[in-house]
Formats: structure tokens, C-alpha cells, sequence
């Protein structure tokens, strides 16, 4: 019987230690670093690969730099830009794409008069109101 009375009460003690026991609190930390080095922008997407010349429209870019998009967007709240969406591997573009660290060709340089847009967007990659 004392025996039978040991294992309850180490039982019992087992249980209130576990109740009391401090809960253990994750810490998660995203750091999403710099934006890729993609002479015509970077898709607004994982896994921001760099998008091919007449992805994006000339309003993403200030002068030669890309304005950015996705995490790394830095324009104004209100930017509303237009992107080919047909050159979006998503919607199955297989064709040719820079890749990090390459220079742009000033013969591939995308002007207002030649771009083929057909999606309007925000800097964060939703779709807004214009071309869809």
C-alpha cells in the first residue's frame, strides 16, 4: 500500500511541476536583406527572380534604377505602375531572363511608346484599378 501511495503522490508532483512549468516563447526573425541585382526589376514575388526586359513599365524606374517592388518597393504609397503579366512565370513565361548581377543593354531599354502593359499595379504587387 505505502507503495501504491509513493506512485500517486510522485504522480500528483509530476503533474503540478508540468502545469507551472514556464511556457517556452519562440522568437522569429525574418530579414528579407537586399533587393536582387536585376538590370529590369525583380519579380514582386518569391522567389524574386529577376524579370525580363518588358516586365515592368518606364514609370518603375527612376532614370535607369528600379524603384523596387515587393519588400524592397520605395515609392510613393500611391504608385500605381504598369507590368506585362504574360512575362510572369506564373502565368507560364518560360523565355529567356537576366540573371543577379548582370548589366543592362541600352538596346533592351523599355520606353512608353513601345511597352506592352496589360496589368496595372501597386508597389507591393497587388493589382489595382487601370489595365487589368
Amino acid at each position: 500500500m505505502r507503495a501504491f501511495t509513493f506512485i500517486a503522490l510522485a504522480a500528483v508532483a509530476g503533474i503540478g511541476f508540468v502545469a507551472i512549468a514556464p511556457k517556452a516563447v519562440a522568437q522569429v526573425s525574418v530579414s528579407i536583406g537586399v533587393a536582387p541585382d536585376c538590370p529590369y526589376g525583380y519579380y514582386d514575388t518569391t522567389p524574386y527572380g529577376c524579370a525580363p526586359t518588358g516586365y515592368y513599365g518606364p514609370e518603375w524606374f527612376n532614370g535607369d534604377g528600379f524603384i523596387g517592388a515587393g519588400p524592397w518597393f520605395h515609392g510613393a504609397s500611391d504608385f500605381q505602375g504598369n507590368v506585362n503579366n504574360r512575362l510572369h512565370p506564373d502565368n507560364g513565361y518560360k523565355g529567356p531572363a537576366p540573371q543577379r548581377g548582370e548589366k543592362a543593354e541600352a538596346s533592351k531599354k523599355i520606353d512608353s511608346a513601345h511597352f506592352q502593359g496589360n496589368e496595372s499595379r501597386d508597389g507591393r504587387g497587388k493589382v489595382s484599378a487601370g489595365k487589368r
